[in-house]
C-alpha cells in the first residue's frame, strides 16, 4: 500500500453507508445511491472503463453488479445492498474518470430499488469505515 494516500487526504462522508468491498449507499426515499469509496476510486488509480448493469437487473446484496477498469486493473463492483437497479449514471459511459473526481456526488453509478431497505443499517458507518481501511492490509 506504499502509493496509498493518507486516508485524512481523502474523503468520507457522514450520510452515507460503506461495505467492505468500498462501495457506498447513500438511501434517498425508497431508494438508495450506489457508488464507490473515495479510498476505492484512489486504489485504482485512473478509472477508463466502467462495465455497469441496465435497468431492471436484480442483484443480491454482495453481488458483483460490474467492474472498473483502470490504467492499474480491472476490479468487480459488489453491491451493498440488495434489489432491482432502477437507474444507471450513463455519464459514466463516456467520461467513467468522473468517478475519480467526484466518487460521491456526479460519480454514483446506480440507483436501486432495495428488497429490504433496513439492510443499509448493516454497512459501515464513517468512522466504521475510516476503522476497517486502518485495520487493512489491502484493497
Amino acid at each position: 500500500m506504499s502509493d496509498i494516500k493518507g486516508l485524512e487526504q481523502l474523503t468520507f462522508l457522514e450520510d452515507i453507508r460503506y461495505d467492505q468491498e468500498h462501495s457506498w449507499a447513500r438511501a434517498q426515499g425508497e431508494e438508495v445511491i450506489v457508488g464507490i469509496s473515495d479510498f476505492a476510486q484512489d486504489q485504482l488509480g485512473e478509472i477508463v472503463f466502467l462495465e455497469l448493469p441496465i435497468i431492471g437487473d436484480v442483484f443480491e446484496k454482495g453481488e458483483v453488479f460490474g467492474q472498473a477498469e483502470s490504467v492499474k486493473s480491472v476490479s468487480a463492483l459488489y453491491l451493498p445492498i440488495g434489489g432491482e437497479i432502477v437507474a444507471v449514471n450513463e455519464n459514466l459511459t463516456d467520461s467513467p474518470d468522473i468517478v475519480n473526481k467526484h466518487p460521491y456526488e456526479n460519480g454514483w453509478m446506480v440507483t436501486v430499488k432495495p428488497n429490504d431497505l433496513s439492510e443499509i443499517t448493516e454497512l459501515l458507518s464513517k468512522e466504521e469505515y475510516l476503522n476497517f481501511l486502518r485495520d487493512s492490509e489491502s484493497i
